[in-house]
């Protein structure tokens, strides 16, 4: 059976009657009348559906929704005698629905069993990074989900995303192409605190025929503040960890002969690391004049055109007061590996002194596009 008819169960005070049946009479001394939409055997019940229960000549006094899919919450109104669900609910699940009613002093309970849709589309989250599992974030992390096809009603979707940090922060949601959404923050998050991220997909219409697949929930942990700051010019950069210094270092810088050979200044957060990693020459081939391979060690990842703060041994003699890189932050090993085992991803690294800035699409540098303009990339805007 199709259709969202209701089902109309006539409750008796002080027998129990049949419950399942729809349009029928418990005995004929009944005196409450409960309906419930959709009706029991429904099929194919779209998913962004409404569930409505309601009574005549009583009151309702408890209505519960038991399914393997999202969790579907609704409301009584101001006088007991309808409810509604407030959300969508997942496809192709099936949904019992309890509804409790009372006529004078005595109590009935009517059900109905329906199904979802099985759409031939969905869509899911197939990605929230930063969130390995046990791992610490740092205050300039930002949120990036990734969806598993593009999101025909942006709007729709942005309104289903929920952040709440433990310490309230200001932030918004842009999109930075049709599968991909980031959330960030006007500032930085402050440290030491815990993220809930919550997405309420399940049965969302996104257009097309396409519907949310599932809700999904994910807790994000912000350690220590920990901000780097560094001077290309003068060659040395600074450790912060929640305001106290630890450690200066000195480092070389890209030789600046060439853009890609010239280290982005900004506002950085540190992506990842590697050990080891392997350095190739952008845009150039074996035999071609200045390529090279390089394998190092500790490496810190800080954008996407290939800058790491990594290992070099071979640069020792002039770290600290000479630029010879290719674009990368040479270390010490020693402090090459000190950085990398305190490192959380989205720790901040603001670097100055180059006349190459940081592009804002050029690995997570967000920061570096005013928060204004951030927000102008929402859907909601």
């Amino acid at each position: 059976m199709t259709g969202g008819a209701g089902a109309v169960v006539m409750l008796a005070a002080g027998c129990s009657g049949d419950t399942s049946g729809a349009g029928e009479l418990a005995s004929e001394e009944s005196k409450t009348t409960v309906t419930i939409t959709p009706a029991n055997g429904t099929t194919e019940v779209k998913p962004d559906g409404t569930i409505e229960v309601k009574v005549a000549d009583g009151t309702l006094q408890k209505v519960t929704v038991q399914g393997e899919g999202a969790q579907i919450t609704g409301k009584l109104s101001a006088d007991r005698t309808s409810w509604r669900s407030d959300r969508t609910m997942t496809p192709d699940t099936k949904y019992i629905v309890t509804a409790v009613a009372a006529n004078d002093g005595k109590s009935q309970t009517a059900t109905s069993s329906f199904s979802t849709l099985d759409p031939a589309q969905t869509l899911e989250i197939v990605d929230v990074t930063p969130n390995l599992k046990g791992e610490k974030v740092g205050v300039g992390a930002p949120i990036i989900v990734s969806f598993n096809r593009p999101v025909g009603n942006r709007a729709a979707v942005e309104k289903a995303l929920k952040v709440t940090p433990e310490k309230p922060a200001v932030g918004a949601w842009r999109w930075v192409d049709d599968k991909r959404v980031i959330y960030r923050t006007k500032t930085y998050w402050e440290p030491h605190q815990k993220i809930k991220f919550e997405a309420g997909l399940a049965g969302l219409n996104v257009g097309g025929g396409v519907y949310g697949e599932e809700d999904r929930q994910e807790t994000i942990t912000v350690g220590a503040e920990q901000i780097t700051k560094g001077d290309i010019s003068e060659h040395h950069m600074t450790v912060y960890r929640d305001g106290k210094k630890l450690r200066t270092i000195p480092f070389s810088a890209g030789n600046g002969t060439t853009r890609e050979y010239t280290t982005t200044s900004g506002v950085h957060l540190l992506m990842g690391k590697e050990n080891p990693v392997t350095m190739v020459s952008p845009g150039r081939k074996p035999g071609d004049p200045g390529y090279y391979k390089t394998v190092v060690n500790y490496g810190v990842r800080f954008s996407n055109s290939g800058e790491y703060t990594h290992a070099m041994a071979s640069t020792v003699g002039v770290q600290g007061s000479a630029n010879v890189s290719h674009g990368c932050l040479n270390l010490s090993p020693k402090n090459a590996k000190w950085y990398y085992d305190i490192m959380q991803r989205g720790d901040v690294l603001k670097l100055t002194g180059s006349d190459r800035q940081l592009e804002p699409d050029n690995g997570w540098g967000f920061q570096q596009m005013s928060f204004e303009e951030w927000k102008e990339g929402s859907a909601l805007q």
